[in-house]
């Protein structure tokens, strides 16, 4: 439940602090990643969905973390360089977030004959058997996939925090 202008304002700190002026900070509209730093564009994003879900600390450690992804460096990936980096800034948690995603965007529902429900944002290119029932593929435990339309207003109310 952090407000986006807060995230902008300890984004633009970290990386004054931390990194080259040449980084910049934006929000993107990921759905299942809180965020994402792009070698490429210099750039630091956090997902607009999910940060209007997670509290202040949990949005500053995603920034930590890939504030320390910017200074470790594009090879290192989530190995013992980034680890160590991570570290020296204050970042406390794992490799991936596991927290909430935004399910109600995902426009694929897949049911499986046990009734459990997955979310996809993309179409998937094969079938796909639940998890839940099945470790490993299983045409027992087949998904069934529907489309759903994804509203503005569902989106609107995907931003806004709970």
């Amino acid at each position: 439940m952090s407000e986006p202008h807060r995230i902008r304002q300890w984004a633009e700190a970290l990386i004054t602090a931390h990194l080259d002026p040449s980084w910049t900070f934006g929000f993107d509209n990921a759905k299942r990643r809180a965020g994402q730093c792009d070698f490429a564009r210099r750039r630091i994003t956090v997902s607009r969905y999910l940060s209007a879900r997670y509290d202040d600390d949990t949005n500053h450690q995603t920034l930590l973390h890939e504030v320390a992804h910017a200074l470790a460096g594009a090879s290192a990936g989530h190995g013992p360089q980034w680890k160590a980096v991570a570290r020296d800034l204050g970042y406390v948690g794992g490799t991936t977030h596991h927290g909430e995603t935004a399910t109600e965007l995902a426009p694929w529902v897949g049911v499986c004959p046990a009734g459990h429900v997955a979310y996809r944002h993309r179409r998937a290119s094969r079938p796909t058997s639940c998890a839940r029932c099945a470790p490993r593929f299983d045409e027992r435990h087949l998904l069934a996939w529907t489309r759903r339309e994804i509203t503005p207003a569902t989106r609107l109310s995907a931003l806004t925090p709970r």
